[in-house]
């Protein structure tokens, strides 16, 4: 087995262990998810309430009959149809990552990351629920980094370069062709490929902004203890 067979298969063998479990998905994820349901509810509430009053309005002006109630039920069947067509997010372009402030990166590529779901294989869409899950514990952590420092770039340059091209390339290719072989290479798997790699280096970038804020703390605390230590001396 290749190292990309392995991948595709790990890959697969977390979809069905997410599948089972239901906790793919970053907690932001669920909520803007929920939130955009209950905009459709609303909004298909009130589009139905609308045509009600105006089809009561209209009757006592001149009845309506049954070909104007069939007429007020197909508006508000066309009306409820619109609405549950209608995009359940924001949407973002690629090109807008690239512009993104570093703190609002995160968030701006994990809907980026939302809105690709349907045209990425079952195996990849579950990398990006992971990526998603470490995108919103990235988020905060980069509110304390300086966006000229070394650590910033290399985020952005992951966020806004690789992971989009990594993305776009693979969308680019025609269906057909997404899993046939060529030079020794599978599109779908070398997709699958480097959507671990982005989803292990997030990982990295995130365990390394903790560790420098554990080791400040614990200066700090080292700190304190020596002034009450001192303190605690002079009072003596």
């Amino acid at each position: 087995m290749t190292r990309s067979d392995r991948v595709l298969a790990d890959a697969e063998a977390v979809l069905r262990r997410h599948s089972e479990r239901g906790q793919s998905l970053s907690t932001r994820a669920r909520q803007r998810r929920n939130a955009g349901l209950m905009r459709k509810v609303k909004y298909a509430f009130w589009a139905i309430v609308a045509v009600l009053v105006a089809g009561t309005v209209a009757g006592f002006v001149t009845p309506l009959g049954t070909t104007g109630v069939m007429v007020a039920l197909g508006v508000m069947v066309a009306a409820v149809l619109l609405i549950a067509l209608m995009p359940t997010e924001t949407r973002v372009r690629t090109e807008a990552l690239a512009e993104t402030e570093l703190t609002a990166l995160p968030l701006k590529t994990e809907i980026w990351l939302e809105n690709q779901r349907k045209a990425l294989p079952a195996p990849a869409v579950t990398l990006v629920d992971s990526i998603g899950v470490k995108l919103e514990a990235l988020g905060p952590q980069l509110e304390r980094l300086n966006p000229q420092e070394p650590a910033a770039q290399e985020v952005r340059k992951l966020l806004a370069d690789h992971l989009p091209e990594l993305v776009t390339g693979y969308q680019s290719i025609p269906e057909s062709l997404r899993r046939e072989e060529r030079n020794g290479r599978v599109p779908e798997k070398q997709l699958i490929e480097g959507l671990s790699v982005i989803d292990a280096e997030i990982a990295r970038m995130s365990e390394t902004l903790a560790s420098g804020d554990l080791d400040k703390l614990a200066t700090q605390n080292r700190f304190l203890e020596l002034k009450y230590q001192e303190a605690k001396e002079l009072g003596e």
